[in-house]
Protein backbone atom coordinates (compact mmCIF):
# COMPACT_ATOMS: atom_id res chain seq x y z
CA UNK A 1 0.00 0.00 0.00
CA UNK A 2 2.96 2.65 0.78
CA UNK A 3 4.97 1.73 -2.29
CA UNK A 4 1.60 1.91 -4.61
CA UNK A 5 1.59 5.53 -2.43
CA UNK A 6 5.02 6.44 -3.29
CA UNK A 7 4.43 5.92 -6.52
CA UNK A 8 1.37 7.35 -7.66
CA UNK A 9 2.45 10.78 -5.81
CA UNK A 10 5.31 10.77 -7.49
CA UNK A 11 3.36 9.80 -11.33
CA UNK A 12 1.00 12.69 -10.29
CA UNK A 13 2.95 15.46 -9.42
CA UNK A 14 5.55 17.03 -11.17
CA UNK A 15 7.77 17.30 -7.85
CA UNK A 16 7.28 15.50 -4.71
CA UNK A 17 9.62 15.67 -1.37
CA UNK A 18 9.22 13.24 1.32
CA UNK A 19 10.04 15.05 3.72
CA UNK A 20 9.82 15.47 7.70
CA UNK A 21 8.67 18.87 9.21
CA UNK A 22 11.62 19.22 11.97
CA UNK A 23 14.02 18.18 9.34
CA UNK A 24 16.37 20.90 8.27
CA UNK A 25 17.64 19.57 5.18
CA UNK A 26 14.08 18.70 4.38
CA UNK A 27 13.11 22.69 4.78
CA UNK A 28 16.12 23.62 3.01
CA UNK A 29 14.97 21.81 -0.06
CA UNK A 30 11.44 22.88 0.15
CA UNK A 31 12.73 27.05 0.72
CA UNK A 32 15.04 26.50 -2.41
CA UNK A 33 11.83 25.06 -4.65
CA UNK A 34 9.81 27.57 -3.30
CA UNK A 35 12.85 31.01 -3.84
CA UNK A 36 12.62 28.95 -7.47
CA UNK A 37 9.50 29.39 -7.87
CA UNK A 38 8.37 25.79 -8.18
CA UNK A 39 5.07 24.09 -7.70
CA UNK A 40 5.82 20.40 -5.46
CA UNK A 41 4.01 18.30 -3.22
CA UNK A 42 5.83 17.91 -0.28
CA UNK A 43 4.61 14.99 2.08
CA UNK A 44 5.56 15.24 5.45
CA UNK A 45 6.12 11.39 6.80
CA UNK A 46 6.37 12.56 10.68
CA UNK A 47 2.63 13.65 10.19
CA UNK A 48 1.36 10.75 7.89
CA UNK A 49 -0.12 7.87 9.62
CA UNK A 50 1.40 5.58 7.37
CA UNK A 51 4.60 7.70 7.34
CA UNK A 52 6.78 5.19 8.23
CA UNK A 53 5.69 2.55 5.91
CA UNK A 54 6.14 5.53 3.04
CA UNK A 55 9.50 5.55 4.07
CA UNK A 56 10.34 2.03 3.98
CA UNK A 57 9.22 1.66 0.91
CA UNK A 58 10.87 4.74 -0.58
CA UNK A 59 13.96 3.18 1.21
CA UNK A 60 13.49 -0.43 -1.00
CA UNK A 61 12.55 1.55 -4.00
CA UNK A 62 15.14 4.30 -4.34
CA UNK A 63 18.12 2.53 -1.48
CA UNK A 64 17.72 6.14 0.08
CA UNK A 65 16.61 5.95 3.41
CA UNK A 66 16.82 9.59 4.63
CA UNK A 67 14.48 12.45 4.28
CA UNK A 68 14.22 14.57 1.87
CA UNK A 69 13.60 12.16 -0.62
CA UNK A 70 13.26 14.26 -3.83
CA UNK A 71 11.55 13.32 -6.98
CA UNK A 72 11.15 15.46 -10.10
CA UNK A 73 9.58 14.20 -13.28
CA UNK A 74 8.88 10.72 -12.36
CA UNK A 75 13.26 10.73 -11.43
CA UNK A 76 14.44 9.73 -8.24
CA UNK A 77 16.76 12.98 -7.47
CA UNK A 78 18.44 12.18 -4.42
CA UNK A 79 18.07 14.08 -1.14
CA UNK A 80 19.37 17.63 0.14
CA UNK A 81 22.79 17.68 -0.90
CA UNK A 82 21.96 16.05 -4.78
CA UNK A 83 19.09 19.18 -5.14
CA UNK A 84 21.29 21.85 -3.63
CA UNK A 85 24.34 20.54 -5.95
CA UNK A 86 22.04 20.32 -9.37
CA UNK A 87 20.74 23.97 -8.31
CA UNK A 88 24.54 24.76 -7.95
CA UNK A 89 25.61 23.41 -11.31
CA UNK A 90 23.01 25.30 -13.19
CA UNK A 91 20.70 21.54 -13.58
CA UNK A 92 18.36 22.20 -11.07
CA UNK A 93 15.68 24.83 -13.13
CA UNK A 94 15.94 23.49 -16.50
CA UNK A 95 15.00 19.86 -14.81
CA UNK A 96 12.19 21.49 -12.88
CA UNK A 97 10.47 23.53 -16.10
CA UNK A 98 11.22 20.62 -18.30
CA UNK A 99 9.07 18.67 -15.34
CA UNK A 100 6.01 21.88 -15.45
CA UNK A 101 6.81 22.75 -12.24
CA UNK A 102 8.54 25.99 -13.39
CA UNK A 103 6.89 28.00 -15.83
CA UNK A 104 8.97 28.48 -19.04
CA UNK A 105 10.43 31.63 -18.35
CA UNK A 106 9.00 34.42 -21.30
CA UNK A 107 12.98 35.41 -21.73
CA UNK A 108 14.67 32.20 -22.89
Amino acid sequence: MAMAKAKDLVATHPVVVFSKSYCPYCVRVKKLLDDLGATFKALELDVESDGSEIQAALAEWTKQRTVPNVFIGGKHIGGCDDTVGLNSQGKLVPLLTEAGAIAASASS
